[in-house]
């Protein structure tokens, strides 16, 4: 059996908080390996990088997401008693529910609401001196997604419920982190009410809305969420969309750096269009990586995985992989006209 390649920093937290989304690659490449162990809030970890390793990363055989995510992102990002943190059929019972909103006409739905809200933002966009295009764009998105949720959201509540959401992702892994767990407390709260009132009678929604989906839904042993929990998931639901907000940004970004994107992208092109956003996702740093735990000991290329073991997938590396993307560093929509894509070497 070979001996895993090991980061000789004896902790490397410090290391990967400053360069969360290059700490793996570099010490790849440092290493000549696409994997390597090291420590990561004092535990042994193993960090991949690259299509092969995200194909095994995502063998449920081999691994399982119960207690993978370090407790700061459950408490701020994810939640406590969500769908991140199911395994076995739990998860899959759990992840029927929100593929159930996921139709083709609930995802034309929400499209609408985002171009309405966008069209009446822009309105307001242009009476102003400045706007702050990522700023702007959470709130529209924060209002278009509660409306299609079925969410009451007053007008007056809408700064503060778009802060909020906010923080969860954007505050989460920052020295702000403790005013993210607050955003979260109090948005959980917000929603738990809101539950309770469809519960209860006190609010009505429509039937196939997100709000009555969750707030219906039953696990697998036949009983309703627990409110806090039914919570966490109407949050997963919205935390997200607002997210793209970053996507929206990356994308103005992109048209500023790369103008030659301008002129396919105004002719309507829509083969290019799919290209461009595609490379959008591809260059830019979202997330950096996910986590997971070893089911059960195995031995894969003749290294070792020791059963409770964290291992850590590299998102923006194997996106960046140079044995797959050429030139990785470069924005090239067209590359998507012929390269080969997989849920492993695009994630």
């Amino acid at each position: 059996m070979s001996s895993m390649p090991r980061d000789p920093a004896f902790e490397s937290t410090l290391a990967l908080l400053n360069d969360p989304y290059r700490f793996m690659g570099n010490r790849c490449k440092r290493l000549k390996s696409n994997l390597f162990q090291t420590r990561l809030l004092l535990q042994p970890t193993i960090c991949m990088t690259g299509a092969e390793a995200a194909e095994l990363f995502y063998d449920p055989r081999r691994f399982t997401r119960i207690g993978a995510a370090p407790e700061p992102v459950r408490a701020t990002l994810f939640g406590k008693g969500g769908v991140q943190g199911l395994d076995g059929h739990p998860h899959r019972h759990r992840k029927a529910m929100f593929l159930s909103l996921l139709t083709a006409q609930r995802v034309e739905h929400l499209a609408d609401e985002v171009a309405a809200a966008w069209s009446e933002a822009t309105g307001h966009w242009q009476q102003q001196t400045k706007v702050v295009l990522y700023e702007a764009v959470q709130q529209l998105l924060t209002q278009a997604v509660c409306r299609w949720a079925a969410v009451p959201l007053p007008l007056e509540e809408l700064p503060l419920r778009t802060r909020q959401l906010v923080s969860l992702f954007d505050e989460a892994g920052s020295l702000r982190h403790f005013r993210s767990r607050r955003a979260r407390s109090k948005a959980e709260q917000w929603l738990s009410g809101v539950i309770d009132d469809v519960r209860t009678g006190r609010l009505e929604a429509p039937e196939e809305s997100a709000l009555s989906v969750i707030a219906c839904h039953r696990d697998d042993t036949d009983s309703l969420l627990p409110l806090r929990v039914a919570a966490v998931e109407l949050l997963n639901v919205l935390r997200p969309t607002v997210a793209v907000s970053v996507f929206v940004a990356f994308a103005a970004h992109a048209m500023h750096e790369f103008p030659f994107c301008l002129g396919p992208l105004k002719a309507g092109n829509a083969r290019y269009l799919e290209w461009f956003v595609q490379e959008v996702r591809r260059y830019y740093p979202f997330f950096p990586a996910v986590a997971a735990r070893v089911r059960e000991t195995f031995e894969w290329r003749g290294l070792r995985f020791e059963r409770g073991r964290r291992v850590i997938l590299d998102l923006y590396g194997t996106d960046h992989d140079p044995a797959v993307w050429g030139d990785p560093e470069a924005f090239r929509p067209e590359r998507f006209g012929d390269q080969k894509v997989t849920p492993f070497n695009f994630i």
